[in-house]
């Protein structure tokens, strides 16, 4: 599919009602009590999340995205009474996530800012409370980048980590479209089982219905797991507000992979599975990180750009093996044990899947990016179907509502 084709598809054509009663405003009790939608063959089935092992293909591999959600909300109040709040996206210094969570004394990031017209100019100060010390915290903003700022954030004492300030001073930020403030369960519901690194402003919410008991059944039936790393970004959910899909300007994300996974994707023989579109778009873009190392005249950036699946996409001999050599080569090459990089890949309807034979996700918003990859997997219209079917029968929607296990024909 070129670069050309995207023109055609218009974002009206992935909209569906929602009423606000389907969403889900908070999760079942019990994780894996979910429903969960199977769709192989065109032929849908009903079920809870708790079966899923009896659904998944024998000698099958399931890759789960270990990021977890940071308290990225901070507020500050100034002397007038007006509140400010600073949503912490991506770190800017150090640009490395655990560096910055491990800064003592200052840091900065990319933010968004909320009531930014009562923030003029001059230093946010609030004190705080961290290990029995009282401390001075303060954010100043440094520069405007279209709608983000990067902030720089201070603080006068440096036993004390930026990690923990924001376990002190921030809230988790639950997507807006649950309508209601963050409560203390969300600081676990929000969280999947098997959350690790920091980073993420959103949860990757397939992975939410999992439990210790559905791993265990995964272990007795034999499937393998494993792991990668994809830092979600606020844009994640956001709609696409343009007509037309390729005017829609998508959001880059930080990915790590250690070299043992890759090379289990290498040698993997059966299904591979990926629990979330995050952890889809991960695997995706390992392909075209491989394509880029293939070249003789690449440069160091690894990274996937947004429309780059679809320019020059037709190489009958490059294969998903191929790029996984590739990657692995270079990190060999450079004594390396994990890939670092960073992908903007944008799934749209078309797309040729390299790496992924089924996905396991949530129902998603219309009109958003999330839609247009489940409709690439499953082609045509499907979706429709899937998407009535699951209004139809009472399935809970977004990211605290039910799943679907979509498997390739």
């Amino acid at each position: 599919m070129a670069v050309s084709d995207l023109q055609n598809i218009r974002i009206d054509e992935y909209n569906y009602d929602l009423p606000d009663n389907r969403i889900a405003k908070y999760p079942l009790a019990k994780r894996d009590e979910s429903k969960l939608l199977v769709y192989k063959e065109g032929q849908i089935t009903d079920s809870h999340f708790k079966e899923l092992p009896d659904y998944i293909p024998d000698d099958s591999l399931m890759i789960f995205n270990n990021t977890k959600v940071i308290q990225a909300r901070v507020h500050f109040q100034k002397s007038t009474g007006a509140r400010i709040e600073i949503f912490c996206l991506e770190p800017h210094f150090p640009n490395d996530y655990q560096l910055n969570f491990q800064q003592t004394h200052k840091c900065s990031w990319v933010c968004l800012i909320g009531n930014l017209k009562k923030w003029k100019e001059g230093d946010l100060i609030r004190e705080l409370t961290i290990n029995n010390h009282t401390i001075k915290f303060s954010a100043k903003r440094t520069q405007t980048n279209g709608d983000s700022h990067i902030v720089e954030f201070e603080w006068n004492n440096e036993n004390i980590t930026f990690s923990e300030i924001l376990d002190v001073a921030g809230e988790l930020p639950i997507p807006p479209y649950l309508n209601r403030n963050t409560e203390e369960q969300d600081k676990q519901t929000y969280q999947t089982v098997y959350s690790k690194i920091e980073g993420s402003v959103a949860a990757p919410t397939a992975g939410l219905h999992f439990t210790s008991e559905v791993f265990e059944a995964l272990k007795n039936k034999g499937i393998k797991t494993n792991e990668v790393t994809l830092h979600v970004g606020a844009g994640t959910f956001r709609p696409v507000k343009t007509e037309d899909v390729k005017d829609h300007i998508m959001h880059s994300e930080f990915i790590s992979v250690k070299k043992e996974v890759i090379e289990q994707l290498l040698d993997h023989q059966g299904k591979i599975i990926p629990v979330g579109t995050t952890s889809v778009r991960t695997l995706e873009s390992l392909y075209y990180i491989g394509k880029i190392l293939g070249e003789e005249s690449h440069n160091t950036e690894l990274k996937v750009f947004q429309w780059q699946p679809y320019e020059n996409d037709k190489v009958a001999d490059f294969t998903a093996k191929k790029a996984l050599k590739n990657i692995i080569g270079y990190l060999n090459k450079h004594n390396l044990n994990t890939l670092i990089a960073e992908t903007q890949i944008i799934i749209v309807p078309g797309y040729d899947y390299k790496i992924v034979d089924g996905i396991i996700t949530n129902f998603h918003q219309p009109k958003s990016t999330l839609l247009l990859l489940v409709s690439a997997f499953i082609k045509g219209n499907n979706w429709k179907t899937i998407y009535k079917h699951a209004l139809d029968y009472n399935y809970r929607f977004l990211s605290y509502g039910d799943s679907s296990l979509l498997l390739k024909d």
